[in-house]
């Protein structure tokens, strides 16, 4: 039975590669320490869904571990030798990054750097897939030329009509320092691939969302407008008069590309992984969706001013990574991705009245 390693299991990206993967007869190693709930206290908690991967999944083995712990990390991957590696642990929010930026970036960068060199120590040969994000092109999305819709922002500029392409440039942009951090990350996995001949990529996601992820407000747009909407709680949009847009793509097609590229893999390759632009919305648009499923009204106010480094629109040009794996494409629809988040929140909350109710 083949062996694969995923950090941040517990996470939405982390948990969906284990259960796929495990549905493809791969015995299954998972690395978490719920350092999500540290970075965003008790709502961004992950112990849940290891409990659920440890109760559903037969061949899903949890490490507690942190990936800064580079002598723990050594041994893990020696002792191991995976068949594949999947990368997604990491500090994810652009304000949490600056108030903390030493854990941020001995996560995001230094850690990624421990497993990379743990890999090609141990078994260089297996694909390293890393989590990668489009903030490495930090906010030099800006300067494409926009027009203004109804409900949103879109590219005036012929050739964006598809989106952003990897060609794109990462220089001379406001990125956040957590974006910086994952800049480092993303080049280093690169650098691991040209220099020491290893099968690595960057997938630069998108907003990557399912029906697992617990959606925080700084860090997890689709789940968390759908948890205030079912809540009734207040949603803050911040600047842009709410129209900015973002793709989104569902964990499931993330987890099918990982293994079209696991299954063919390549060097040093970079991918703008989301959903494209007939999956993208503005955060106007989300509230409609929501309020469709959930039958609830949204409530909301308006921040003027925008998160730094904020894009105003973005969606990824899906042509390469088409191109190089014509086997896989967007199988889960925006509006079947929301339904299945709305319907996740409600059985959440209603277990959550139900334990309270019981005590």
């Amino acid at each position: 039975m083949k062996k694969l390693l995923v950090t941040g299991s517990s996470g939405l990206i982390g948990s969906e590669v284990c259960g796929y993967f495990a549905s493809q007869e791969w015995e299954i190693h998972g690395v978490d320490n719920n350092q999500r709930a540290v970075f965003f206290g008790a709502q961004g908690d992950t112990r849940w869904n290891q409990e659920r991967l440890q109760k559903t999944l037969p061949a899903f083995i949890h490490h507690e571990l942190d990936i800064r712990d580079r002598p723990g990390v050594l041994e893990l991957i020696h002792q191991l030798k995976p068949d594949a590696i999947v990368h997604t642990a990491a500090q994810p929010s652009h304000d949490r990054a600056a108030a903390i930026p030493f854990d941020d970036f001995d996560t995001n960068a230094v850690g990624t750097l421990n497993l990379l060199e743990a890999t090609r120590q141990a078994c260089p040969e297996s694909p390293f897939v890393h989590m990668s994000t489009n903030k490495v092109y930090g906010d030099r999305p800006n300067t494409i030329p926009l027009k203004e819709l109804e409900t949103r922002w879109d590219y005036d500029d012929p050739n964006y009509e598809q989106g952003i392409a990897e060609t794109f440039s990462i220089d001379q942009s406001k990125h956040s320092l957590f974006g910086a951090s994952k800049v480092a990350a993303d080049v280093i996995v690169q650098e691991y691939g040209r220099y020491f001949d290893m099968p690595t990529c960057c997938l630069r996601g998108g907003c990557l969302t399912g029906p697992n992820h617990s959606g925080v407000e700084l860090h997890g747009f689709l789940s968390y407008l759908v948890k205030c909407n079912l809540e009734g709680k207040e949603y803050k949009i911040f600047g842009y008069k709410g129209k900015q847009v973002r793709d989104n793509i569902h964990s499931l097609d993330v987890a099918r590309f990982i293994h079209a590229f696991i299954d063919a893999p390549r060097m040093a390759e970079v991918y703008n992984l989301g959903g494209g632009k007939s999956n993208s919305c503005s955060i106007l648009e989300a509230f409609k969706l929501a309020e469709k499923f959930s039958g609830k009204p949204m409530q909301y106010t308006y921040v003027a001013d925008n998160r730094i480094g904020d894009h105003i629109c973005y969606y990824s040009n899906l042509t390469k990574m088409r191109t190089h794996y014509p086997v896989w494409d967007i199988t889960i629809s925006l509006e079947e991705t929301i339904q299945q988040i709305v319907q996740s929140w409600q059985q959440r909350i209603a277990t959550s009245k139900t334990l309270v109710t019981s005590l």
